[in-house]
């Protein structure tokens, strides 16, 4: 990290802030006292270094480690919040490539691969109801779906460039 003030300064602020809230005991905070507020408070530090210091490498854990505080505040509290947690645990990793690959030019390919697991991942029962009668072959992909993205990860290993 070439410019060493911005991502200690987010910590120290808002770690600082948290802290202090916890002890105060206010009620009107007393659901951010747990620990995605912190994963929430490292990812805007990420996110500070990424874009204020041209540093876009810290975007992608920044958006997993804000994505994941902010999923795990909402997951249950909100009705329309999905429910699938590795499924959207994926979907933000996409998302972290796609807002990467914005400014890197760079992992756009795995931004891809991710949604569509994702997708596959949190919406598999809608997905499979439409095939209807292919329900039972649908079954069977699902099934072994894993030992396809193993097969194709060691494609990628042993692929010669050219």
């Amino acid at each position: 990290m070439k410019n060493q003030r911005i991502f200690p300064g987010i910590i120290l602020i808002g770690f600082g802030a948290y802290f202090l809230l916890q002890q105060t005991g206010i009620t009107l905070f007393q659901q951010f006292y747990t620990w995605p507020t912190l994963l929430l408070i490292v990812g805007l530090a990420f996110l500070g270094q990424g874009y204020s210091a041209h540093e876009y490498d810290a975007i992608l854990p920044g958006v997993i480690m804000f994505g994941f505080g902010l999923h795990f505040h909402l997951a249950g509290h909100l009705a329309f919040w999905p429910t699938n947690t590795i499924g959207m645990l994926i979907l933000i990793i996409s998302v972290g490539f796609f807002l990467r690959f914005q400014k890197t030019n760079s992992g756009l390919f795995q931004a891809f691969l991710f949604l569509i697991i994702a997708v596959l991942l949190l919406f598999y029962d809608k997905i499979a109801g439409y095939f209807g009668l292919l329900q039972n072959g649908m079954n069977l992909v699902w099934k072994f779906w894993p030992a396809l993205l193993i097969v194709i990860g060691i494609y990628f290993l042993l692929k010669k460039k050219k």
